[in-house]
């Protein structure tokens, strides 16, 4: 990635994101309980969140499997959480080889690759005890990731980084205060939510240095490129077989949940804040806008 002279005030913001960090942060092999066993009668997300919510199919089915789909669905995207914080470790790692260690942006560069090292065991072993399988992307984007996180670089890299952030950060934020929702799934969405908030902001702050003096050309390029990675990111959430885990329909699930205005619309608002900075940057371009529009982030 393209080197950067350290501003001052981009010195500031990683010493206060590692105060922040030493004075705040959780081990969740000690704060999460693992040891009791599952609750069914606990939900793995707020039910509005779910794909099905408010839809006929949501209607039909019983209370026991519309807990056994959120769960289904918690899982999943914890599953796409750990699949992009690996591309998200490689990139920071790539971006800061060779720099200078004293820099505060280097070790708080360390300290964010430490934390989603932290939550991607945390996902994983939540997603384990959720009673779900291991989702995966389909091939096609896990292919495009591994391309990505080789070659993004400067505003892409975190712009995109960004993204998946601030998306998982709106929905865990309503899961964490959520009653329904089982216990350690609720202590895992705070963990997340908490150290995540330092995460989103080196990730804006890096976005913004980055673009310093950047081109027209040069914003629509990156602007098509995050917006590519949101979509892949954004649709790869919701895994189609956690329908046929949850004992439905797959074909009828996924034609109601393609049609699903509830979802779509509260897609829409956990993004507004992350379109709007977008906008700012200079990275929601007409060509982004149609990526974001099909992926129901605007």
């Amino acid at each position: 990635m393209a080197t950067v002279e350290a501003r001052p005030d981009r010195q500031a913001v990683a010493r206060r994101l590692l105060d922040s960090s030493s004075e705040l942060s959780y081990d969740p092999a000690t704060e999460v309980d693992w040891e009791t066993p599952l609750d069914a009668a606990h939900h793995g997300m707020s039910p509005e969140w779910c794909s099905l919510y408010g839809t006929a199919y949501w209607a039909e089915m019983s209370p026991e499997q519309q807990r056994e789909l959120t769960r289904q669905e918690s899982a999943s995207v914890a599953s796409t959480g750990i699949w992009f914080e690996m591309i998200l470790q490689q990139m920071i790692l790539r971006d800061f080889y060779a720099k200078d260690p004293t820099d505060p942006a280097f070790q708080w560069a360390l300290t964010e690759i430490a934390d989603e090292c932290r939550h991607s065991i945390m996902f994983a072993r939540g997603s384990a005890k959720l009673g779900a399988p291991a989702y995966r992307p389909k091939r096609l984007v896990i292919e495009l990731g591994r391309a990505f996180k080789t070659v993004a670089y400067g505003e892409a890299a975190y712009a995109s980084i960004l993204v998946a952030e601030e998306v998982l950060d709106v929905m865990q934020r309503d899961w964490m205060r959520d009653d329904r929702v089982a216990p350690f799934v609720r202590t895992i969405n705070n963990i997340h939510v908490v150290e995540e908030s330092r995460h989103m902001k080196f990730a804006r702050e890096e976005t913004l240095e980055r673009l310093q003096g950047a081109g027209w050309l040069r914003k629509q390029i990156n602007g098509l490129v995050v917006a590519i990675v949101s979509y892949c990111i954004v649709t790869s959430m919701v895994s189609p077989k956690v329908y046929a885990n949850a004992g439905l329909d797959t074909r009828r699930a996924l034609r109601e949940a393609r049609a699903n205005q509830n979802y779509k619309s509260m897609m829409r608002s956990s993004c507004a804040g992350l379109m709007e900075f977008l906008n700012s940057a200079g990275l929601l371009t007409k060509a982004a806008t149609w990526f974001y529009q099909r992926a129901n982030l605007i």
